[in-house]
């Protein structure tokens, strides 16, 4: 029926609000990726959840342990004899530097500080700083030649840990347990094992589910007791009362999702609070090293101030892998490793604190017979240059450091399918860029994926629309020659 009068502004805004209003907020929700998937409206709703699922192939890993040297270790001192690079101590650096910090840079040549030897049958050479890693020479497989190209921390970081230079993406964890899920349904498949000097360069990105269901995203592991809040109910709900109570809320979860298909986060919310009940028992046996023996301790440098806090971790991670976990990541503090003075001592101080345990963690699980299955890694997001850095107008090194470099840098990967007794590529005599058997960040992921039984292109996500993937660079590679 049509009016008898014209509609009034007021009259006609107020019979259109509501439409007007619904039109605003689908724009902001789709601006803000926000919006259900039309691929998927009318389908049935997706369900996340971390119980074991098939690889897509044969894969010989079937879990990760990542040591993370944030900041920059120094492969020029550590891992990569330059004796070239030696001759030239103290004289001008005879080609192009790409320095990051231009305040304090110098073309002054600083050679390696520490000496090299040959460590192992295989003869792979490393720095005196670093003897307990030397120990397991013929146990890894020690990359030279790695890239980035992007020369400062967090978008180094962002790049080895989700992919790309920037942050909102999965990490590599997820990625992983999002594709395999978890052996152990009693304990996180992703677990973070923080530096109680502090939460790395990023915060919470190192682990980040990004914009995967939260269900695969990093679960904190305390750096000191206890390591897990509020895994011990109050008394009033201790037994049977606990029980009823779960059990009473579970249902009404339950209810909620079940009113709401295709809310993943929500689902992914219900899922951890029931992981949080199971992890009562079996976090808590999980996390107590008092079960270990004292030569196992030993082992660690549990015995030892300057190992006992990274060796705790280490030996922790084992535990975890051992019981299920599919993937663990052991961060160093924020810039532990940034060493653009005061390399000197700061350095062996550094190194003093990994080195023992990092050899123990490969020792101990191939003596368990878990070294197979499992792929442990031990490097940072850049190295350094092979000039000084900060020297201030003094005459003496005591203050000296080295600026970034992402150029070419080492870390090294054991285990898991990986050659032992490897060393593979190098940077130019300088330690400056890698020139020989390269691997980015994005070769380095393919072939751990592969590892894993994983296809890159296989590994999908779809996100409004678009599948997303880990690699995406058409040019990465699996790098055949670092496989045993």
């Amino acid at each position: 029926m049509l009016p008898s009068s014209p509609l009034s502004r007021r009259a006609m805004l107020g019979r259109t609000a509501y439409g007007i209003g619904g039109i605003a907020l689908a724009s902001l929700l789709q601006q803000q990726g926000l919006l259900a998937n039309p691929a998927l409206a009318g389908g049935a709703p997706q369900h996340f959840d971390l119980t074991p699922k098939p690889a897509h192939g044969f894969g010989q890993a079937k879990a990760m342990i990542s040591m993370f040297m944030q900041g920059g270790p120094s492969h020029i001192d550590m891992f990569e004899p330059k004796p070239e690079l030696a001759k030239l101590d103290g004289k001008d650096f005879p080609g192009e530097i790409k320095y990051d910090d231009a305040a304090g840079a110098s073309r002054e040549v600083m050679g390696p500080q520490w000496k090299f030897k040959p460590r192992g049958e295989s003869g792979i050479e490393m720095s005196d700083l670093i003897p307990y890693m030397g120990s397991i020479a013929d146990e890894m497989t020690l990359i030279r030649s790695m890239h980035t190209g992007v020369n400062n921390h967090g978008q180094s970081i962002y790049a080895l840990l989700n992919g790309q230079i920037v942050g909102g993406r999965p990490t590599l964890g997820s990625w992983i347990t999002y594709g395999l899920g978890s052996d152990n349904q009693d304990l996180p498949a992703y677990v973070a094992l923080t530096d109680p000097r502090g939460l790395p360069v990023l915060g919470v990105d190192n682990f980040s589910n990004g914009w995967l269901p939260s269900v695969y995203q990093g679960t904190v592991v305390r750096s000191k007791e206890p390591r897990i809040l509020n895994l011990d109910p109050p008394l009033s709900l201790k037994g049977e009362a606990q029980s009823r109570y779960l059990k009473f809320v579970q249902g009404l979860n339950r209810e909620h999702a079940d009113a709401r298909p295709g809310e993943s986060d929500l689902e992914a919310r219900i899922q951890s609070f029931e992981l949080a009940a199971r992890m009562q028992t079996a976090a808590k046996e999980a996390l107590d090293i008092s079960q270990e023996s004292e030569a196992t301790k030993k082992l660690y440098g549990l015995d030892k101030p300057a190992t006992e806090e990274f060796g705790k971790r280490c030996l922790i991670a084992r535990r975890m892998v051992e019981r299920g976990v599919r993937f663990v990541s052991i961060f160093t503090g924020n810039q532990t490793w940034d060493h653009h003075s005061n390399i000197l001592t700061s350095l062996p101080k550094a190194c003093a604190q990994v080195d023992q345990p990092a050899a123990a963690l490969v020792l101990d699980l191939k003596q368990r017979g878990l070294l197979d299955s499992t792929v442990v890694h031990w490097g940072g997001e850049m190295g350094r240059l092979p000039v000084i850095q900060n020297r201030a107008g003094a005459k003496d090194r005591v203050t000296v450091g080295r600026d970034h470099n992402t150029y070419g840098f080492s870390m090294w990967v054991a285990g898991g399918g990986f050659k032992a007794g490897y060393a593979h590529g190098a940077t130019d005599e300088f330690g400056h860029h890698a020139v020989d058997k390269v691997v980015n960040h994005y070769d380095y992921h393919a072939t751990l994926l592969h590892l894993f039984g994983l296809d890159p292109k296989k590994l999908t996500y779809k996100r409004n629309g678009t599948e997303q993937v880990l690699v995406e660079n058409p040019s990465a590679r699996v790098v055949s020659e670092l496989l045993a």
